[in-house]
C-alpha cells in the first residue's frame, strides 16, 4: 500500500523529472518522505511516464535495473526494479551523446528482447518469455542516476525512473534459440581499450528470467508488457563511467557491434 497522497506523489514527480530533463542534481525521495514504500515509489514513476505521454512522447520500450545477484547484494535489495523507455532517449547506433543533457552518465552492454505475444503476471517464467520472445538484439544502456553523489536507495531508484537517460541498438538481431544468451559475451571499449566484459549469465542466470520478473512486477499493478514491446534485461557488465570525448565501442558475441561517442 501507499502511504503518500495525491499531491505528494505529483511533487515528487516534478522533483524528479525537473532533474532528468534539466540534469541536475538531487537528494534521494526518501529523505523528504521515509515512510514512502515501494507502491509510492513506482506511483511517482508512472505519473512522470503519465506526464511525458501527455507532452506527445511515446514510450518505446521497457528496462529492468539491478538485475545482478551481486548488485543486488551491494545496495542490500532483494529484487531488481524496472522503468520506461521514452522516445528521446533512444540514440542511433554510431551517433552521439551529448553531455550537456546529462550529468554522471555510467554504460552498461544489455541484452534486448522484443515480444511477438504479451505478457502478464502474475506467475510469468522464463518458458513463458522464451515462447513470447521474437527476436534479441543488442543494446547499450546509457544510465545516469539524478541522485547527488550516488547516493540512494531502491525506493529513490524507482521513483527515478530506475536512472533511465539513453539507449543505442544495434548489431545484428538473433532468434533467441539460435543462441546461447546464458554463454553469450561481451567486450566494452572505450577509446580502443577494454574496460569490461561479461556474459549472458550475469543477468539472473538467464537475461529471460529478467523479462519474467518484469512481467510479473507489472502484473502486481494490473499492467501487462503488450506484444512488441522492446525491453532491455539490465546489465551484462558493470556500469562504466564516460567523459566528453569518449568513443565507446561494444562487441557482442555473433551479434555485431556498438558504437557511439559522447560530445
Amino acid at each position: 500500500m501507499g502511504n503518500l497522497t495525491r499531491a505528494q506523489i505529483e511533487e515528487l514527480a516534478t522533483y524528479c523529472e525537473e532533474a532528468e530533463l534539466k540534469a541536475y542534481e538531487i537528494t534521494k525521495v526518501t529523505d523528504k518522505y521515509p515512510e514512502m514504500t515501494y507502491e509510492d515509489a513506482f506511483d511517482v514513476q508512472w505519473e512522470v511516464r503519465r506526464r511525458k505521454e501527455a507532452r506527445g512522447h511515446k514510450i518505446v520500450g521497457m528496462k529492468m535495473g539491478l538485475t545482478s545477484w551481486a548488485k543486488m547484494a551491494q545496495m542490500g535489495v532483494e529484487h531488481p526494479c524496472y522503468g520506461y523507455l521514452a522516445d528521446y532517449f533512444s540514440v542511433p547506433e554510431g551517433g552521439e551523446i551529448k553531455m550537456d543533457e546529462l550529468i554522471h552518465p555510467k554504460i552498461e552492454a544489455e541484452i534486448a528482447f522484443v515480444t511477438k505475444a504479451p505478457l502478464k503476471g502474475p506467475g510469468v517464467h522464463i518458458g513463458d518469455v522464451m515462447r513470447a520472445t521474437d527476436f534479441i538484439i543488442p543494446a547499450v544502456e546509457v544510465i545516469d542516476s539524478r541522485y547527488k553523489d550516488f547516493k540512494f536507495d531502491l525506493k529513490s531508484v524507482i521513483a527515478d525512473n530506475s536512472s533511465s537517460t539513453r539507449f543505442i541498438t544495434g548489431g545484428r538481431m538473433a532468434r533467441l534459440e539460435d543462441v546461447d544468451v546464458t554463454t553469450l559475451g561481451v567486450v566494452m571499449e572505450i577509446n580502443g581499450e577494454v574496460v569490461a566484459t561479461g556474459a549472458g549469465a550475469a543477468v539472473l542466470g538467464h537475461p529471460a528470467a529478467s523479462v519474467a520478473m518484469l512481467a510479473n512486477m507489472l502484473g502486481e499493478r494490473g499492467e501487462e508488457i503488450p506484444a512488441g514491446t522492446f525491453i532491455m534485461t539490465g546489465g551484462i557488465t558493470a556500469a562504466v563511467t564516460v567523459n566528453r570525448g569518449d568513443s565507446i565501442n561494444i562487441r557482442y558475441q555473433d551479434l555485431g557491434t556498438i558504437s557511439a561517442k559522447f560530445v
